[in-house]
């Protein structure tokens, strides 16, 4: 599934019900609040932070999968088109960052 038919699936499930998109504001504490949720899992699964006896273990494709759904929305409430702005964010990364990193050699 590319990015355009994830923005049109997400706006066929919001558009299903009367509250619609969530106001920008209140996205964003939800973005944030996803994030929270990711660093804590790979804070178990990496960091020094184990997780208790009584904890289930966690999901961190569903956690990036939440953090990918909120951009979704906040993209289709503010009626941007991700596809475009992926590829201009890749250009920019192209252009600005083509000399920053070490290029990996041929084997």
């Amino acid at each position: 599934m590319d990015i355009k038919e994830m923005q049109t699936e997400v706006d066929r499930w919001i558009s299903q019900f009367e509250e619609g998109y969530w106001h920008p504001l209140s996205m964003l504490a939800r973005l944030t609040e996803e994030v929270g949720e990711l660093a804590r899992e790979i804070n178990h699964l990496y960091g020094e932070k184990t997780k208790k006896p009584h904890e289930p273990p966690g999901n961190l494709d569903l956690e990036l999968a939440d953090i990918l759904f909120i951009i979704i929305c906040y993209a289709n409430a503010l009626d941007i088109d991700l596809d475009k702005a992926f590829k201009d964010v890749m250009e920019k990364y192209r252009l600005r960052d083509r000399d920053r990193w070490t290029k990996k050699t041929a084997e």
